[in-house]
C-alpha cells in the first residue's frame, strides 16, 4: 500500500466519520471507484482508533464525567451526571451491537457492500435528515437526554449498519425528530459514537488478530495519526458551523452523490 493511498483512506475516514455523510460508504466506494486494492481490516481498525481518539479529546469533559460514573452505574446507582451518562450510552449502544452481530454472522454485511445500496441510502437518509432538521422542534438539550430517548436513538443508530446510511447522520436525524437542538443532536450523536466505535473496533480487531506484521503495524500507526487529525478538524468545523448553519449542505452532498452512484450502478 502506498503512503498516498493510506493518507487518502485516513483522510476519508477522519473527515466523514462524524459528518452525516457515511464514512463506511465512502471507504467501500474508494476501491470500487479508483480500482485500487481494498485497504484491508487492519487499516480499517487503525483509522477507527484514530477517529475514536479525536472524539474523546474533543468531548473530553463529558467523556471524563462518563468514565467517572461507570463504577456507580455498575452498582445500579444512576444518581449522578456521570453514572446517568454512562448508563444512557450503554443503553443506546446495545441495539447496534446485537444487530451488528446478527448481520456479521449471517453474512449480510458483505451482501450490502454495493454501490446500489450505498446510492439509495445516501439519497433516502439524506432526505430524511433534511425533513427532520427542517420540521423538527428544537426544545431539548443534551441534559434532557433520558432512558426512553436513549433506546430510541439506539434503534436509529442500528440502521447505520446498512452502508451509506451514516451513523452520525442517522442518530442526528433521530435526535432532531425527538426535538433536540442541532448542536445538542450532534453532541449526543458524537458521544454515542465512542462506545460504538470501541465495539466495532474490538470486533474488527478480533478478525485481524495475529495477522499484522511490522510493516502493516507501521502503516496502521500512520493511518491512525492521519485519521485523528482529520477527524478533529471535521468535528471542530461542524460543531462551529452548527451555530449558524443547518445540516442542509451535508444533505445536498448526499443527494448529489446518491444520484451519481445510482446512475453509475444502473448504467
Amino acid at each position: 500500500m502506498s503512503i498516498f493511498y493510506l493518507l487518502l483512506v485516513a483522510l476519508i475516514q477522519g473527515l466523514t466519520e462524524f459528518l452525516p455523510v457515511s464514512s463506511s460508504g465512502h471507504l467501500i466506494l474508494l476501491p470500487q471507484l479508483t480500482g485500487m486494492q481494498d485497504q484491508g481490516l487492519t487499516i480499517d481498525v487503525a483509522v477507527h482508533v484514530g477517529t475514536l481518539g479525536a472524539v474523546i479529546l474533543f468531548f473530553w469533559a463529558d467523556v471524563k464525567t462518563g468514565f467517572a460514573g461507570i463504577p456507580r452505574m455498575l452498582t445500579g446507582r444512576i444518581d449522578t451526571d456521570g453514572s446517568k451518562l454512562a448508563f444512557l450510552l450503554l443503553v443506546a449502544t446495545i441495539p447496534v451491537i446485537i444487530i451488528g452481530l446478527v448481520v456479521k454472522i449471517t453474512g449480510l454485511s458483505d451482501a450490502m457492500r454495493s454501490m446500489t445500496v450505498i446510492g439509495w441510502t445516501m439519497l433516502i437518509f439524506g432526505l430524511v435528515l433534511y425533513w427532520f432538521d427542517k420540521k423538527g422542534a428544537a426544545t431539548k438539550v443534551a441534559s434532557d437526554w433520558n432512558r426512553r430517548d436513549a433506546i430510541t436513538l439506539g434503534l436509529w443508530q442500528a440502521i447505520a449498519i446498512i452502508p451509506g446510511t451514516s451513523r452520525s447522520g442517522i442518530t442526528i436525524t433521530g435526535a432532531r425528530a425527538l426535538g433536540y437542538t442541532r448542536e445538542d443532536s450532534a453532541k449526543i450523536s458524537m458521544l454515542m459514537s465512542i462506545p460504538t466505535i470501541m465495539a466495532s473496533g474490538i470486533l474488527l480487531g478480533l478478525d485481524v488478530a495475529g495477522e499484522a506484521n511490522y510493516d502493516m503495524m507501521k502503516y496502521a500507526a500512520l493511518g491512525a495519526a492521519f485519521a485523528f487529525v482529520a477527524a478533529l478538524l471535521a468535528l471542530t468545523l461542524m460543531m462551529r458551523l452548527l451555530r449558524s448553519v443547518s445540516f442542509a449542505p451535508y444533505v445536498y452532498y448526499r443527494v448529489v452523490l446518491g444520484i451519481i452512484l445510482l446512475g453509475i450502478a444502473y448504467s
